[in-house]
């Protein structure tokens, strides 16, 4: 009985799998497509669209936007994550529920509801449509994908090793850096990761945020399909969807090699 019920367990597993990257496997083809417009199966294959992706300035300005505010946010959420999953983890007295549900708060919030709010707000602090404001908004929405992973790593960590190396002379600071931090370094890489990630798709909080003459590359995709649907709009979606799938891979590699060495 078992064996049958695990075939069509695995049966359905691909079945949601199909579904899921349905859209994807569209999407993809219809940027490599010849015709001019959006048609599938594709009547002819050739790169044209990829060529006025980069050649169009309004495309190619919202890629490097959206390219800095997402290196930045990784080094500002990775940061303050990291510190937030220390004194969650390895802090004292009740204030850590409530922390904890407040740094989890963006993942908990609709997004509408979390855009209005940082609109409003930074519309009063004058960062609507900035390139600090973009920074400001998306690292609040990415703390939490960096707090999950590095708290994972800190609870399951040995802290018998800290005390060894103290009781060797190292210090705190020498401690942290040679011995706490490259134990870590799984968790906080993964968590870097997913921010970039969060701050590379997110559209509902920069659509609120956008200018009238710098835009993120999600806004602009929302923009391009608004106004005129053209095969740059798939060519521009599959260049997300390859960022997004290959760090993703990324993080599955080192999820995997982590539990590879804790085994």
């Amino acid at each position: 009985m078992k064996e049958p019920r695990r075939i069509l367990l695995k049966l359905f597993c691909v079945l949601v799998a199909l579904l899921l990257t349905a859209p994807v496997l569209v999407v993809i083809p219809m940027a490599f497509t010849s015709a001019r417009t959006f048609q599938f199966p594709p009547p002819g294959y050739s790169t044209q669209w990829f060529h006025q992706l980069f050649s169009d300035p309004n495309w190619t300005d919202s890629f490097m936007l959206s390219l800095k505010v997402a290196l930045v946010v990784v080094v500002l959420a990775t940061t303050l994550g990291t510190l937030g999953a220390f004194a969650l983890v390895r802090g004292r007295g009740f204030w850590r529920a409530p922390a904890g549900a407040f740094l989890m708060a963006p993942m908990i919030v609709p997004g509408v509801i979390t855009a209005l709010g940082i609109y409003y707000v930074f519309l009063k602090w004058h960062l609507a449509g900035s390139f600090e404001g973009y920074i400001f908004a998306h690292t609040a929405l990415a703390i939490p994908m960096v707090v999950i992973p590095v708290r994972a790593s800190l609870q399951g960590f040995d802290r018998r090793l800290e005390r060894a190396s103290a009781s060797l002379g190292a210090g705190p600071i020498a401690t942290f850096f040679h011995v706490t931090l490259p134990l870590l370094a799984p968790g906080i890489l993964t968590g870097a990761l997913f921010a970039f990630l969060i701050s590379w798709d997110e559209a509902i909080v920069s659509l609120f945020l956008a200018s009238p003459f710098e835009w993120t590359l999600p806004v602009q995709l929302y923009q391009s399909v608004t106004s005129s649907l053209t095969p740059t709009i798939a060519a521009a979606s599959t260049l997300i969807i390859a960022v997004t799938t290959s760090l993703l891979l990324i993080a599955g590699i080192i999820a995997v090699r982590r539990e590879a060495k804790n085994v």
